[in-house]
């Protein structure tokens, strides 16, 4: 790691790579700053399988590859469960009152002390120091 800020993106991130729509010049944006190693893009594991389907719903099959080699060459950290993830996102769960899966990033942001992005005001405008993207 080269001591770049890390931060934790929720999958309602990686849907604005893909989707013109309010934040989306932000999101991308962010990757571009993880291309040049001014920030460290770490991401749940199942943020790639959210983006993804999203991908399929809006595009069709076809463009579930390129996004796909997007998301695998873009450098982010994809994390998967452990039970440290899992015991920070039920505390987060009660502290946010969000779903399990919402609970993740906000979890990972914890652990890692990276601040946490996200679009999902309902489930995340409650975690502290937030950085929510489109408004």
């Amino acid at each position: 790691m080269n001591g770049a800020p890390i931060l934790v993106l929720d999958a309602s991130v990686g849907v604005k790579w893909f989707r013109d729509e309010e934040g989306s010049a932000e999101a991308r944006q962010l990757l571009g700053n993880q291309r040049e190693s001014a920030v460290a893009l770490h991401a749940p594991e199942h943020v790639a399988i959210e983006v993804l389907s999203v991908v399929n719903r809006s595009f069709g099959s076809a463009a579930i590859i390129p996004a796909g080699e997007l998301l695998v060459l873009s450098g982010i950290e994809f994390h998967s469960l452990t039970p440290e993830v899992v015991g920070e996102a039920a505390r987060q769960c009660v502290l946010l009152g969000c779903s399990f899966y919402d609970a993740l990033a906000p979890a990972l942001a914890v652990l890692l002390g990276g601040e946490l992005c996200s679009a999902d005001r309902r489930a995340h405008e409650a975690f502290a120091g937030v950085r929510l993207l489109g408004g």
